[in-house]
């Protein structure tokens, strides 16, 4: 798969602080790129030359096999973190101003409008005023104006802040939708269990440095820790035990539940998987095993506080 974005050893400085240091990353066409970091990382500083509102001090950004131009302005989809509406404009007026801004017409941008204002069911918010709306309806006007000149590449940083549950669901199928009609994505978030849902690959940017990047099953499978879970019914808890420390490395999360069936969390070593199964069989009725892959949640904290 090529790549529509390519970040080619960025650096960025504000007086002594370095905010990117030789960043490279590499955007699939047609994927979700989860942007990852702890705040201060380096990520806004990037996702801001992305959209040309600063200039790096040195490197290059390539979007869809050119370098990054004014043009391209038009190309790009943005929600920012810190949304930056209009409050005193009516909806629809301040909508058609910033899609024309983009490069739409005015009859272009008004069908686009319809079409998503329909989608969402805001039909009614037209000739509302920004500041009579709610925090969450105005996130949806932020969204709409994000994606309706269709660009190439949509970022969205911290897309569901200030929804609620339902409505960052429907967000959520909103940006899966772009993607499978061929918009390449980055998200930014610190919700891991949306990058889990959302995302295809991954970088993690800390302390201005890139850390990790790459697919996300793959990197989850990076940080695995040949750990499995394993529940197991047996009658005789104190042999088994014996059996499997001798071989293997019990973890402190040991319980029995109310049916008595025993959960272990056994990290094997330099032993197979088929080697603990053996030991398991012989000692009672194994009703779970499974490889424990870490979470991104997990990946994130460990890298981060190994720092």
């Amino acid at each position: 798969m090529s790549n529509l974005l390519e970040v080619n050893n960025i650096v960025k400085q504000y007086g002594d602080y370095v905010a990117l240091n030789e960043v490279s990353l590499s955007v699939p066409k047609g994927s979700i790129y989860g942007l990852l970091g702890p705040n201060g990382a380096g990520k806004t500083s990037l996702i801001r030359i992305i959209n040309q509102i600063t200039l790096p001090d040195s490197g290059e950004i390539i979007l869809d096999g050119e370098k990054l131009q004014p043009k391209h302005v038009q190309y790009i989809g943005y929600l920012p973190e810190e949304r930056g509406l209009y409050k005193s404009m009516k909806v629809g007026e301040q909508c058609l101003y910033l899609a024309q801004m983009k490069g739409l017409t005015k009859a272009e941008a008004k069908k686009q409008l319809d079409y998503w204002f329909d989608r969402l069911g805001i039909q009614g918010w037209w000739n509302k005023k920004i500041q009579e709306l709610s925090k969450g309806m105005a996130q949806k006007i932020q969204f709409v104006v994000c994606v309706l000149h269709q660009p190439k590449l949509l970022i969205f940083d911290e897309p569901f802040s200030g929804f609620d549950p339902v409505n960052a669901n429907i967000i959520k199928d909103e940006i899966l939708a772009l993607k499978e009609q061929g918009s390449t994505i980055i998200f930014s978030t610190h919700r891991m269990e949306s990058v889990e849902e959302l995302c295809d690959d991954i970088a993690l940017i800390h302390q201005s440095n890139k850390l990790i990047e790459g697919k996300l099953d793959e990197v989850r499978k990076q940080y695995r820790t040949n750990s499995f879970e394993v529940g197991i019914l047996t009658d005789n808890v104190e042999g088994l035990m014996y059996d499997i420390t001798q071989k293997f490395t019990l973890t402190p999360a040991q319980f029995k539940s109310l049916n008595n069936e025993l959960k272990l969390e056994v990290q094997l070593g330099t032993a197979s998987p088929n080697e603990l199964l053996h030991l398991l069989t012989q000692r009672g009725q194994v009703t779970h095993f499974m490889e424990k892959i870490p979470s991104v949640n997990d990946i994130f904290i460990q890298t981060v506080t190994s720092k």
